[in-house]
C-alpha cells in the first residue's frame, strides 16, 4: 500500500507541476482526505515594461535624485533598458526582514540570479532574481511599496 501511495504522490506532483507550466503560476496547494501538497516554483519572469503612474524617484532623498540622471540618461526610467520590472502586483521589500541590510544599493554589483528585491503576493515571499549582471544604477521603489506588474524595480546596466 505504502509503494502505491508513493506513485500516487508522485504522478499528483507531476500533474501540479505541468499544470504550474500550463498556467503560469508559481504555487499550487492541494488537500484531499488528509493529504497535502504544495508545489512551487521561483519565476524569472522578463515582463513587457510598461510606464507606471507612480514618480517613484520623486520619494528618493535628495541626494539620491542627483545621482538619478546621472545614472540613468532616460527621464523615463520604465523606458531604460536596463530596468528590472515586477512579475507580479505586491508589496515590494528592499531587505530580508526590518532593520536588515537591503538586498542591493545603488552602485552595488550583482551577478545574474542574485536577489535584488522581494515581494509579498498572497501572503508568500517571492525572491526576485537580477535577470542579468551588472551594476544597479538606479532603485525605483521603496521598502513596503505596493508594485503592479510591469513596474520597474531597478536598472541594473
Amino acid at each position: 500500500m505504502s509503494e502505491k501511495k508513493n506513485q500516487f504522490d508522485r504522478e499528483l506532483i507531476r500533474q501540479l507541476a505541468t499544470l504550474l507550466d500550463e498556467t503560469n503560476l508559481s504555487e499550487i496547494e492541494l488537500e484531499r482526505e488528509g493529504f497535502r501538497v504544495r508545489v512551487a516554483r521561483q519565476l524569472t519572469v522578463e515582463a513587457p515594461v510598461q510606464a507606471a503612474p507612480a514618480a517613484a524617484p520623486a520619494a528618493t532623498p535628495a541626494g539620491a535624485q542627483a545621482e538619478a540622471p546621472q545614472a540613468a540618461p532616460t527621464s523615463n526610467p520604465a523606458g531604460h533598458p536596463g530596468a528590472v520590472p515586477s512579475p507580479m502586483v505586491g508589496t515590494a521589500y528592499r531587505s530580508p526582514e526590518p532593520g536588515a541590510r537591503a538586498f542591493v544599493e545603488v552602485g552595488d554589483t550583482v551577478a545574474q540570479g542574485d536577489t535584488i528585491v522581494i515581494i509579498e503576493a498572497m501572503k508568500t515571499m517571492n525572491q526576485i532574481p537580477a535577470p542579468r549582471a551588472g551594476r544597479v544604477s538606479a532603485i525605483l521603489v521603496e521598502d513596503g511599496q505596493p508594485v503592479e506588474f510591469g513596474e520597474p524595480l531597478v536598472v541594473i546596466e
